[in-house]
């Protein structure tokens, strides 16, 4: 049985300047799964970097209420919500709240530096 507690998991600043923890990555445990598995926090009227992944992302707003835009478009977001990111999306997270947001990221395949560019 595997079994990683969140507090755990070092915590550090993402290319997006997201804090991020990593729960599960294919590449640093023998887990026979192909996508990553992270926590990310977003501070109050902060905005992540804008970047694009080449492979589908989904966030799930565990807290906090922000606006997400993805190639252009803008949504509000709040807890609660799950958002697909398409491969290859313009995208970044505004918290537009008082409060951190804070969601989980599923990328599919597993998270690579080499697939990500920062812009």
């Amino acid at each position: 049985m595997f079994i990683k507690d969140l507090r755990e998991c070092e915590e550090f600043t993402a290319g997006d300047d997201s804090l991020l923890r990593e729960l599960l990555h294919p590449a640093k445990a023998d887990l026979k799964i192909r996508y990553s598995f992270a926590h990310a926090i977003v501070k109050p009227f902060h905005t992540s970097k804008p970047h694009r992944l080449k492979t589908s992302e989904v966030y799930y707003i565990l807290d906090g209420e922000g606006i997400m835009h993805i190639d252009g478009e803008s949504e509000k977001v709040s807890q609660g919500q799950a958002i697909y990111i398409p491969p290859r999306s313009k995208q970044y997270i505004q918290n537009t709240g008082s409060s951190d947001l804070v969601f989980l990221c599923i990328v599919d395949p597993a998270w690579r530096r080499e697939d990500e560019e920062v812009l």
